[in-house]
């Protein structure tokens, strides 16, 4: 915890999509302060995407599950750094970014509750 979904509309090779994990994590264990131990990605590339009836040429929806909640400032900066990831390295403009924060009460791992 916390998992990171990202989704995309574009095609990542496997070292794309190993460097996004990684940025991702990183942001994350900084912004949320949590141990990189815990984190958990996903990358989904090639994924239609649509804002306003319209197929976005470049865009992203980032969902962001944790064990509780994360106050509003830390997820301000995460959402940046996020979006500032996604438009210097794929060219994905801020404006077609979504991302979203779920806070989860019970979360199982390793055969136990946190």
């Amino acid at each position: 915890m916390p998992y990171i979904q990202a989704r995309l509309n574009i095609r990542l090779d496997e070292t794309q999509k190993n460097d996004l994990q990684k940025k991702l994590s990183d942001a994350a264990a900084v912004a949320l302060s949590k141990p990189k131990a815990y984190i958990m990605t996903e990358i989904e590339d090639n994924k239609s995407l649509y804002m306003n009836e319209i197929k976005l040429d470049k865009g992203a929806y980032i969902s962001v599950k944790m064990l509780g909640t994360a106050a509003k400032p830390a997820c301000q900066t995460l959402t940046k750094q996020i979006c500032d990831i996604l438009s210097a390295d794929y060219g994905i403009e801020a404006s077609n970014i979504y991302v979203t924060y779920h806070p989860v009460d019970l979360w199982g791992w390793n055969g136990s509750m946190f």
